[in-house]
């Protein structure tokens, strides 16, 4: 695992153990050609964080700040010791649950990256659905901001009142799912 591009380009990561799914560098690869100039002084926040890839990457192609979000305490261990290494600034890593920490925070994000666990059979939580038909995600995104999930190509795009599914796209057994604020539905 590695950060593809940008500052610490091709520098080596640690994943966790407890993260058995980290987004592939293919992925990213094609997330961040997809983010393009929106990257460039975005305010950006890493739910599920794992190994913090996602949001490394971003601080990595000229994010201002990325705030990483795990419940983990091995996955916070790892981001924190991933971001010393990579010696990116403007990255702090936050042990808690999703759900409570956006319920009490009070920032807005230019992007929000959420690779929750995959649903792998019937009646797993849908945690994508889940943060998008919450009363607490939307307003974490700034007006032009993007969501960006990860799920498994298996599963369908939630939808939500109050998002537009801009795009999916699907890389193997993972579909990168693109959205931004909209008009109710």
């Amino acid at each position: 695992m590695r950060i593809i591009a940008g500052k610490a380009g091709r520098l080596a990561i640690k994943v966790p153990s407890a993260v058995a799914r980290p987004t592939t560098d293919f992925v990213r690869q094609a997330v961040f050609s997809i983010l393009g100039e929106r990257v460039d002084a975005a305010r950006v926040l890493d739910l599920f964080a794992g190994s913090g890839a996602l949001g490394l990457e971003a601080l990595s192609r000229g994010a201002a700040t990325c705030l990483f979000i795990d419940e983990h305490r091995q996955a916070v261990q790892v981001i924190t010791e991933n971001l010393a290494k990579s010696r990116l600034l403007g990255g702090r890593v936050l042990r808690a649950e999703v759900g409570a920490f956006l319920r009490r925070d009070a920032a807005t994000y230019d992007l929000i990256f959420a690779d929750p666990p995959y649903m792998k059979k019937p009646g797993d939580t849908d945690l994508i659905g889940g943060l998008l038909a919450g009363e607490w995600l939307r307003p974490r995104l700034a007006a032009d901001g993007w969501f960006i999930a990860e799920v498994g190509t298996h599963q369908p795009s939630p939808a939500a009142n109050g998002w537009s599914l801009v795009d999916r796209r699907e890389y193997g057994s993972s579909a990168i799912l693109l959205y931004a604020p909209g008009k109710p539905t």
